[in-house]
């Protein structure tokens, strides 16, 4: 595996991904949905304007791609996340979130595939979240935010169908999730969030680590390379904490 195309590497979990890849040696494709970031960004080659929610993202990406080379690794960071109840449930918002978590990424995909950028026995790895899994919804945690956990349960479906059409050719993909993030304030402190939540950098360093094991024998499957540290249903659904072990295959 030496070349990587990883899309929504602006900030967080993205960026990264794509620091720590480019830091071990390996060739680095980055997307930025609008502008590429001032910054210098030793060993990541950006690919600029690509917006996932929109059917002409894949198309961008290829549009761009100046080399011979083929993906080997493929993995799409880009989501959207908006807060809802049943009293104020928001439409507009709702079809945002399953543009860019569902429909988004089968369109690139696509795109990727037919202008033959994917490879032969490469990987995709779509992230998620564990509020994607219909199972681990829990009394405990209460209802609401409708788009989020609908979107992302849609991507998992999403997830299991590429796989099953994409295994003949020896590509597997994955649903990870890769736990919750501690958001960075303006001042650049990363604030403490919710149980479990962990730095954008200790995320990806667990990703890179489970990407190492992952193959076609976990093709069409949903993991948690972290654990169950930061699912606060998991003990009520799965069991005791202690028992589970570290990474998780999830539920859907």
């Amino acid at each position: 595996m030496r070349n990587i195309l990883i899309v929504g590497a602006t900030r967080g979990l993205g960026h990264s991904l794509a620091t720590q890849y480019a830091k071990k040696g390996f060739t680095v494709y980055a997307t930025a949905r609008y502008s590429v970031p001032q910054t210098p960004s030793h060993g990541i080659r950006w690919i600029a304007n690509v917006d996932i929610a929109h059917e002409t993202a894949g198309r961008r990406i290829t549009a761009q791609w100046q080399e011979e080379t083929k993906i080997d690794l493929l993995i799409i960071c880009a989501g959207y996340f908006a807060i809802e109840t049943l009293e104020e449930p928001h439409w507009d918002k709702e079809i945002a979130m399953y543009k860019t978590c569902a429909i988004g990424p089968v369109f690139l995909v696509h795109h990727l595939l037919h202008a033959g950028l994917l490879k032969e026995n490469s990987r995709v790895v779509l992230v998620g979240s564990e509020g994607g899994s219909v199972t681990l919804r829990h009394e405990s945690q209460g209802g609401g935010n409708y788009g989020g956990h609908g979107s992302k349960a849609a991507l998992n479906m999403v997830g299991k169908l590429l796989s099953i059409d994409l295994k003949p050719q020896g590509i597997a993909v994955a649903i990870v999730h890769t736990g919750y993030l501690r958001k960075e304030n303006k001042e650049g402190y990363f604030e403490p969030g919710s149980k479990g939540a962990v730095k954008p950098n200790e995320a990806a360093a667990g990703l890179v680590d489970w990407i190492e094991s992952f193959d076609i024998s976990k093709t069409g499957e949903f993991w948690a390379p972290r654990g169950a540290s930061d699912i606060n249903s998991a003990e009520a659904v799965l069991g005791p904490l202690d028992t589970l072990p570290v990474p998780l295959q999830l539920p859907w």
